[in-house]
């Protein structure tokens, strides 16, 4: 799913592939999807996105927004999208297709769930998009040491540090996948109260989610999500489902995986303790 280094990555391989291209196409809503969420009547999507040219596409937290004309289409972290080069055979069922005057297209389809905002500059007032805006990204030099010992300041000390970071919108686009090697770097568990934590270890957890975040955008994102082109990341997960059966990187050790706060959790209990 799409992350904050994803979002980056994808929004910047969108940049290269269809900005200046013009819509000529639109199917929203072909194959229809339980928990696939559109901004009014996806079969006005095609009115409303024809014939206007592609302006830009930006990482928004872990939504990506693409600008064409005065119409935004905002797609957010469940949505998995592909480019497709004139004469290439996309995916029957899919979501959103977009086919531009070139031949080429993107196509947009849901797993889980999905956002997939088709709306006119200033008229999405959806809480979850709102927030992405107005907040500073990980990767910007607005989320600084000050700003991130605010979010700490207005937490309650028994939250834990899952729930700090990867809950209630208060690091948009900061989620449980990449939650996973921030914590690992940091040498903290998950259900650690913050209450709990250290000076030390409080300025050692913001230096990993910047340091982490900035390596996995680097590197393309992370190997257990795709790019706009199919292909894995390029930044090897220290914890995912793919490195469970591994043994710990640090002491050699097992990795533990456990449900926790609607996902898993993964972690070494020997280099990441839980703090008391």
């Amino acid at each position: 799913m799409l992350e904050l280094p994803e979002a980056k990555v994808t929004s910047g391989q969108l940049s290269g592939t269809i900005v200046g291209k013009t819509i000529r196409m639109v199917e929203a809503n072909k194959s229809p999807h339980k928990f696939a969420f559109f901004s009014g009547d996806p079969a006005a999507y095609h009115g409303l996105l024809v014939g206007r040219q592609v302006t830009a596409a930006e990482p928004l937290a872990g939504q990506i927004e693409i600008s064409a004309g005065n119409m935004r289409l905002v797609l957010s972290d469940g949505v998995n999208l592909r480019y497709f080069a004139g004469g290439e055979n996309g995916p029957g069922k899919h979501q959103l297709r977009i086919e531009f005057d070139d031949d080429s297209s993107i196509v947009c389809t849901i797993q889980m769930y999905g956002m997939l905002w088709a709306f006119k500059t200033g008229e999405n007032d959806n809480p979850y998009y709102r927030v992405a805006r107005e907040k500073p990204s990980p990767l910007s030099d607005g989320f600084d040491a000050d700003y991130f010992r605010g979010i700490l300041a207005g937490a309650k000390p028994t939250l834990s540090i899952k729930a700090l970071l990867a809950t209630e919108q208060r690091i948009p686009g900061l989620g449980n996948g990449v939650l996973q090697d921030i914590l690992f770097n940091a040498r903290l568990h998950p259900r650690t109260k913050l209450e709990a934590l250290s000076q030390a270890e409080k300025t050692g957890l913001f230096d990993s989610v910047k340091q982490t975040l900035q390596d996995m955008t680097i590197k393309g994102g992370r190997d257990t999500e795709k790019d706009l082109f199919g292909n894995n990341g390029g930044y090897s997960t220290i914890l995912s489902n793919k490195t469970l059966d591994k043994p710990c990187p640090r002491c050699g050790g097992g990795i533990i995986r456990q449900a926790y706060l609607g996902g898993n959790v993964y972690f070494c209990p020997a280099c990441q303790p839980i703090a008391k």
